[in-house]
Formats: C-alpha cells, structure tokens, sequence
C-alpha cells in the first residue's frame, strides 16, 4: 500500500506499535485480524495501541498463520503506508521459527540448525552451549533428554525458537470414550470449535502435536476441550488444578461426559494421596514445602505413573516452581488450557518454551455472536468517598492506600442499590478482603464463601445457588476459578488484585454461561474516585476492550 487511506483504523509506527482509532467504521474488523498477532498495551476512549513482539509473531506462526498474512493484514487496515522496517521485522522474526528444529534418531535427541552461521553462534552462546553435547556433524548437535526443556528455554531467551519434532513417551493405555447422552440423558455432543482445537492440539498424533495452550474463553467449555484432547490420546492422564472446587468440577464432568468408571478417577491432594489412570491434583499441593529451603516434597507425582497427557488447567497462573518441574517432562504431551495468555510475573516466554506454543484461540466475540457464551454489558462505577476517608488515604503509606480504596464504606450503597436495579437476576459479589466481604454477606443476607470454608459447605451454597433456592452469592477470591454456576447473570466487583487482568478474565468469566432466555450478562466493577484504585481499574480494562467489550463508566459524587 502506498496511499493515505483515511477510512482505515490503524497506524502501524516504527517501533512496532499499532494504533487503533476505535470509532473508524472498520476498526471491529481490523481488530480482530490484528490480535493473533499483536499484545493490546493500552485503551482509553478513542485510540488502542498494541505492541508486535517477537512471542506474539511466534504464538502466530506455530498457529499456522505465515508472515505474509500478518503484513497484508497491515497493509489493508493501515491508515498510512506500513514503514518497510516493521514488515521486514515481522518477517524476519517469523523465519526465525523453526530454524531450529529439536528431532530424535536412533540414539536419542538431536538438534539440527538450518545454517552454520546459527550452528556457530548458538555453539558459543552462554545459555546454550552449556546444554549442547557433541556435535555429530557441522549442523547437527547430540542434546542429553533431560536438559530438552532447559534447551528449548535458552533458545527462546537468545531469541530462536526450537521446532520440537522430537515426540513423546508412550504412557501407559487409557480406553476413553466421549459418552453422546450425559449421565442425567441428556443429549451431549463437543461442539466444533472444541473439537477444532483438541485437534489443533493433537495434530493427528504428529510428532509436531502434543504440546501447547488452547485459549478459550471462560464459559466456553476448556474442559470439554481437554476431556476431547483425552480420548486423542488414549494414555493415563495428569490434570493439574487451581483449588480442590476446580477438582471436584473435573471429576463431575468425566464422569458425566465419558465412559470412565469412579474408580479411575484418583485424588491426590492434603486430604488424600491417590493416583489413578486419571489422577487430578492442584498447583497449591505440589508447590507445598516445609520451608523455604526444603524441596518441593510432592513433585514425585509427575513420575508416579507413565503419564501420557499432563494438561495444565488456568496455565496463565501455572506457579514459577512447577515450570521447573516441566522442564523435566518433555517426552510428555502437555495441554495447556486458559482464558488468557497474559501473565502477570512475565513468563510468557517459559509457557512458550515448556508447555508448548499456542495452538488455538478463539475471539470472545465470535463465541458471543455464535451464541455459546453470553453478551456482557461492562459497567465501571466511580464511587466518591467521604472527605475524612480521603484524608485516611491521604495520610495513609503508599503501599497500603490501594486496600483504604478498596474498601471505601460507600461502596455497600452502591451495591444495595445495583441489588435492586438487578432484582430477580442471579447475582455473584466478589471481592479482594474478608472483612469487607464479609460485611456485604451480612448487609445483603447472601450467604459469604470464603477461603476458610470446608469444600463440603461451598457444594452446597453453590447447588443451591444453581437450584435458585439462594438468589445471590458473596465470595471471596476463591470465586475467581472454577465455580460452575451456569446461571449467573450479574456480578459484582467491589475490589479486585490491583490491576490484574488474569482476574478480569475469571471474574467476567463467572457469568458468561449462555442464559436459557438469551439475556446479557452484566458486569459491574466499583472504584474508588481520587484514587490508586482508578489506575488500577485502567489495566484491567486493557483485558476486557481486548475482547471486544465496550466499557461504560458511571460516576457517584
């Protein structure tokens, strides 16, 4: 493209940003063609900025999108001619995928090089070469099994990601068949995106399959997903979990939507340490340790059996010490199931290199349009706190000011007032601190969940909730994952973790299940005005505009 081109939304600049202006009549269409490729960075109200990484050239290539499509995409929705040096870098950083190929011969794991060139800059590397063994010929290096995962975490950081051709181990057999009518008779069938991305994953059992992330939006079924995945794979199974909720959600969906018997199913967990053909465990019981200086006590569990698929539910909050562990575990399939690849300790890098690259993601919006989950209405509300509260916040130290925020008093207002604005509707109200939480339970007479409630009480209150015998529910963090309740149509956030947008995701995620009378779900956060609370509210919009969702503010003086 050589012309100004003034209907065009975007504005592709030198140093690899790209600004969307929201009200250009294409603006819709040219975002969803851009974000396979680009990381939103920021979006106030009438200009996006994204930024083209060389992870997100990566995550789109091991898609299957070439570099040729990433630059007409440019070109076609640039306001202004594309600079030659962006296309030349898209270009040259998506050959750089698969320069590097990791394969296997009859002796074990090699790597190959296209060049010798690459061959003699990664032989002297300081990552790398430590991690090379001998070299069988001028392109080709013996590389020892168990420095697989360490090697392919080298190779990104030096900025050349390995091809890993190099298979799998064979875990021992698990006969697994979906059921087509659930337990209960109703009818049950995977839908076709579900099944687009096991086989993404898959790959028809490729050695260049079997590894890597499945971005689904919460609601949107990334249990069916790894279940589907399961019956591919045919081999015992690993689940890793966030909370025993997660767990107890996983072990009711294989048993309602497959052909295993309970007694296949295995816990490993504080209250029990079982394994099985499919064991389900969580991030908190294999990251326990008696002390900062013991080593992680239960890490044995990933060579307790032959495992054939380790799938990583919520892998976006995949703990720093059990990538570790996966680094071991390359002659593993691993199956990576979120909502978002965003991490906010910035390893996105390792979930690339260790669990694999991303092999399939689906706009929220289309899952909207198409119906499998809810519209969404997103609403902040800017609530003013009285002037000695703002004197507190004044006076109080910097690093405790965001929870003065947070727990503004004249946010229970607000919510009595959204209770009967939204009467009739199912409501959830989460928030970051007991003690406020706590006081909105007994202000609005729902009934409060809590870390410090036993598992069996939390099963209850949520059948209940999904029975419509308890209208709303108070919860605490632990509403943040892994709680089916299908009917929910209303949440509200009185304080959240700072600006996370992994948590924006779960939380919205909480009442995206499609409603049996097609109403929209509405999404409700309460901020503090004058505040760091403000900020923070900011950074997490950046998750919901990345979606495709409009974000509307209201303001209480």
């Amino acid at each position: 493209m050589s012309a100004y081109v003034p209907e065009n939304p975007l504005i592709v600049q030198s140093d690899h940003t790209v600004l969307l202006e929201v009200h250009s009549p294409h603006a819709e269409v040219a975002r969803e063609a851009i974000v396979p490729f680009a990381e939103l960075l920021k979006s106030p109200e009438h200009i996006h900025t994204y930024r083209i990484t060389p992870l997100s050239i990566w995550n789109a290539r091991a898609a299957g999108l070439d570099t040729q499509a990433m630059i007409a995409v440019l070109d076609r929705y640039a306001k202004y001619p594309v600079p030659a040096g962006v296309a030349q870098e898209i270009e040259a950083l998506g050959r750089r995928y698969g320069l590097v190929v990791l394969e296997r011969d009859d002796l074990g794991l090699v790597m190959r090089v296209s060049d010798a060139p690459l061959a003699e800059l990664l032989a002297r590397d300081r990552l790398v070469a430590p991690l090379l063994g001998e070299r069988l010929a001028e392109l080709r290096f013996r590389i020892r099994l168990e420095v697989r995962g360490l090697l392919k975490q080298a190779l990104v950081t030096l900025g050349y990601p390995a091809d890993d051709l190099a298979g799998y181990a064979e875990g021992q057999e698990l006969p697994l068949r979906l059921r087509q009518t659930t337990v209960d008779g109703a009818d049950f069938m995977v839908r076709d995106y579900q099944h687009a991305a096991a086989a993404a994953f898959y790959q028809g059992g490729e050695a260049r399959g079997g590894s890597g992330v499945i971005v689904l939006p919460c609601g949107a079924g990334k249990t069916i997903v790894g279940m589907a995945a399961m019956a591919l794979v045919q081999e015992n199974t690993l689940i890793l979990t966030t909370s025993q909720t997660s767990m107890e959600q996983w072990r009711r969906e294989l048993l309602d939507k497959t052909d295993l018997p309970p007694d296949a199913i295995a816990e490993y967990s504080s209250q029990r340490k079982e394994t099985g053909p499919v064991t389900l465990a969580t991030y908190q019981i294999l990251t326990w340790r008696p002390s900062r200086e013991d080593e992680f006590v239960h890490f044995g569990l990933f060579h307790a059996r032959a495992w054939g698929l380790i799938i990583y539910d919520e892998v976006h909050l995949l703990p720093a010490p059990v990538f570790r562990i996966t680094a071991e575990l390359q002659s593993r399939r691993r199956l990576g199931l979120t909502a978002t690849l965003i991490r906010e300790d910035g390893l996105e890098g390792d979930v690339f290199a260790l669990i694999g690259p991303k092999r399939y993601d689906l706009p929220w919006r289309e899952l909207e349009g198409q119906g499998w989950i809810a519209a969404a209405d997103c609403t902040e509300i800017r609530i003013a706190q009285t002037p000695e509260r703002d004197m507190e916040y004044a006076l109080t130290p910097r690093r405790q000011q965001f929870r003065v925020a947070a727990e503004n008093p004249r946010k229970q207002a607000v919510v009595a007032e959204l209770l009967e604005r939204e009467a009739g509707h199912r409501i959830l109200i989460i928030g970051e601190y007991i003690s406020q939480v706590e006081a909105l339970a007994a202000g609005t007479g729902f009934p409060i969940v809590t870390g410090k409630t036993p598992q069996s009480e939390r099963e209850r209150l949520y059948q209940a909730f999904r029975e419509g015998t308890v209208p709303g529910l108070v919860l605490s963090r632990v509403g943040n994952f892994a709680v089916d309740l299908p009917d929910a149509d209303v949440l509200i956030q009185v304080s959240g973790k700072y600006g996370s947008r992994q948590e924006e995701a779960q939380r919205l995620g909480r009442v995206l299940r499609p409603k049996r009378d097609g109403r929209r779900a509405r999404f409700y956060t309460l901020v503090s005005l004058r505040t760091c609370e403000e900020d923070f509210a900011r950074h997490r919009q950046l998750f919901l505009t990345e979606q495709g969702y409009s974000y509307r503010i209201e303001t209480r003086g």
